[in-house]
C-alpha cells in the first residue's frame, strides 16, 4: 500500500471499501442491526488507526469525519441516494 502524505488515498483504498461494502452486504443479510455493524465497522478501523498512526493523527481523522458531518456531507449522500432525512438524535 502506497499513502502520499500529501492526502492522496492509497491505490487499493477502492479495493478494501469493495470488501468493506460486502462485509456491510453479509451482517446485513445475517439480521445484524445496522448501529451494531457501524459500532464493529468504527471500533475496527479505531483499532486499525491506532495501529498506524499516533493518537494525534488518529484525533485528526476523526475530527476531519466530524467536520465533513457537520457540513452536512452525510445529509447530501443520504439524498443522492433517495433516502428520507433522520431525525436528529442529540
Amino acid at each position: 500500500m502506497q499513502f502520499d502524505p500529501q492526502g492522496v488515498a492509497p491505490e487499493d483504498l477502492s479495493h478494501a471499501g469493495s470488501v468493506v461494502d460486502k462485509a456491510i452486504e453479509y451482517m446485513i443479510e445475517q439480521g445484524i442491526a445496522p448501529i451494531s455493524i457501524a459500532s464493529a465497522l468504527l471500533g475496527g478501523a479505531l483499532g486499525m488507526l491506532s495501529r498506524s498512526m499516533d493518537d494525534r493523527a488518529v484525533a485528526g481523522v476523526l475530527r476531519s469525519a466530524l467536520s465533513s458531518v457537520e457540513a452536512g456531507e452525510l445529509a447530501e449522500m443520504r439524498r443522492a441516494a433517495g433516502e428520507p432525512p433522520h431525525a436528529a438524535n442529540l
